[in-house]
């Protein structure tokens, strides 16, 4: 607790009007005296903004100092549960609270702007700054004492305060004057304790340091006091502990003074204070602002449009994310058919392909195969009749294959040997044995039977009968030139060779084709 014997304003809710606070003032351990009255208009008077004035408790008309801050309206972000209690619509704005307000000093008039410096745990403060010359200059010109132009802000000199909260959840705030540089020195003067602000739940109470008021250079100390009382009190009605409706957003328009739609935590109604002290001087010398008070109701309207537009918003994105949704199904359908045209003209192609493949194999089959077969069957009757006949086997070609001799024209015998006569010829021809039946073509067949005819049946010598064999012209050719001609056995032998090249060249061909 501060010192009793310092000047301390307490603050106590009047009994009479829950909207009135009066200051008691005690100093020395003296008997409180009310000196001062906080004074707060009625929520119909100010809709939509926060006012507070400071008035002389016996004069309600003198004014001191008052504050008026409207707030900064904003959309509230709501969750999707919050969206669908809604049921579509559109959400007011609420009302926020600014970082800065203004403290309206009168006689002389002066505007204090105090800033909120809001930092991290335990370094939440609020500057302001009050100038060290607010009165004019003693003069004895009459011009001077007449003029009514106010000093250049700029160029009087100011002192800066600022009031620090002593912790994150406590009320308590101390006021010091910031110390300033010397000589152009980055060192400055220590911080000096001004004010003290106790905010209690009953009563709250704003204690001035008197030991360090002789070295605030402030040329208006009572300006600098009431700025500390009225500051301290908004201060806390704004961000210490905010008050219930604090802007007055929640009174109807047409509603009476004294009665609310959502009452202030302890109030009651109040009696209709006289128009003339409705508030402070300041508000009675604007009356045009009454007609005034409808524009914050078209804060709502605006707001209430842009929900509109918002929720407008939100339906034409949803119908433009759902054609996009659709054109993507679309496109992939149309790539579907796409890739299946494709495949089904692929395995129409194939299947065409096979098909002439088949139709060609076919084709070779047909021409390569009946080709085949009729050169099989011809070729051996060719070679029939391109090669010379070869000599009749005794007593078997013509019997058992050969047909008819009557159609060759007979050939000479050949002329047997000289040493061949004898009764050997006999006994080779006993021991001889005819030799496998062969397929001979049809002309040598004919010549075979033809030789017995021509012989007039009679029997020839063994020798003669092993030279008639069809190896014999060979073994003759190659032992002897003398008996027939060895030229024709050669003849003989190459055409053999020939046609067996020629049928294996014809079963070659087959079994590549086939």
């Amino acid at each position: 607790m501060p010192d009793d014997n310092l000047p301390t304003y307490t603050l106590q809710v009047s009994a009479d009007n829950p909207l009135h606070t009066i200051l008691y003032f005690t100093h020395n351990g003296s008997d409180p005296s009310a000196d001062f009255l906080l004074k707060r208009p009625a929520p119909a008077e100010s809709r939509g903004r926060y006012a507070l004035g400071l008035l002389d408790v016996h004069v309600s008309s003198l004014v001191y100092a008052e504050v008026l801050l409207e707030p900064d309206w904003a959309q509230p972000t709501l969750s999707a549960a919050e969206v669908r209690a809604q049921n579509g619509v559109p959400v007011p704005p609420i009302a926020v609270t600014p970082d800065a307000f203004v403290v309206s000093l009168y006689n002389p008039d002066q505007a204090v702007a105090v800033r909120r410096n809001q930092g991290s745990w335990k370094t939440d403060s609020w500057d302001f700054e009050i100038p060290e010359r607010t009165f004019k200059m003693p003069s004895a010109s009459q011009i001077d004492q007449d003029s009514a132009e106010p000093q250049v802000p700029e160029a009087v000199p100011k002192v800066t305060f600022r009031w620090k909260r002593d912790g994150r959840l406590s009320r308590d705030m101390t006021c010091y004057m910031t110390g300033r540089s010397v000589g152009g020195k980055k060192s400055k003067d220590p911080d000096i304790t001004v004010a003290m602000y106790h905010g209690g739940k009953s009563e709250t109470s704003v204690t001035i340091y008197e030991p360090n008021m002789a070295r605030v250079e402030v040329e208006d100390m009572k300006g600098l006091e009431m700025t500390l009382l009225l500051s301290a009190e908004v201060i806390r009605d704004l961000y210490l502990s905010p008050r219930p409706d604090l802007f007055n957003t929640a009174a109807a328009p047409g509603q009476a003074g004294a009665s609310t739609s959502r009452p202030r935590k302890g109030s009651r109604p109040s009696r209709s204070p006289p128009a003339a002290a409705a508030m402070s001087g300041a508000l009675n010398a604007r009356p045009q602002s009454p007609p005034t008070k409808p524009a914050p109701q078209r804060e709502p309207r605006t707001a209430q449009t842009q929900a509109e537009i918002d929720a407008e918003t939100r339906r034409l994105r949803e119908m433009v994310a759902e054609e996009e949704r659709r054109d993507r199904e679309r496109r992939d359908r149309e790539e579907q058919d796409r890739i299946k045209r494709m495949l089904d003209q692929e395995e129409n192609d194939r299947r065409r392909r096979e098909a002439e493949v088949e139709a060609e194999t076919e084709r070779l089959r047909q021409q390569y195969g009946g080709q085949g077969s009729s050169s099989s069957s011809s070729r051996p009757q060719d070679s029939g009749a391109s090669s010379p006949p070869l000599p009749p086997r005794p007593n078997a070609g013509a019997s058992w294959y050969g047909p008819p001799a009557t159609h060759a024209p007979p050939k000479p015998p050949r002329p047997a040997r000289p040493a061949s006569a004898g009764p050997g010829q006999m006994r080779w021809s006993q021991y001889q044995q005819p030799p496998a039946p062969q397929h001979a073509p049809p002309q040598q067949q004919q010549q075979q039977q033809q030789q017995p005819q021509q012989n007039g049946g009679r029997l020839q010598h063994g020798l003669g009968k092993l030279l008639q064999h069809p190896y014999a012209n060979n073994a003759a050719a190659s032992v002897s030139g003398f008996f027939g001609s060895g030229g024709g056995g050669h003849r003989n032998d190459d055409e053999r060779h020939r046609e067996d090249d020629r049928k294996k060249k014809i079963k070659k061909k087959r079994s590549v084709h086939f």
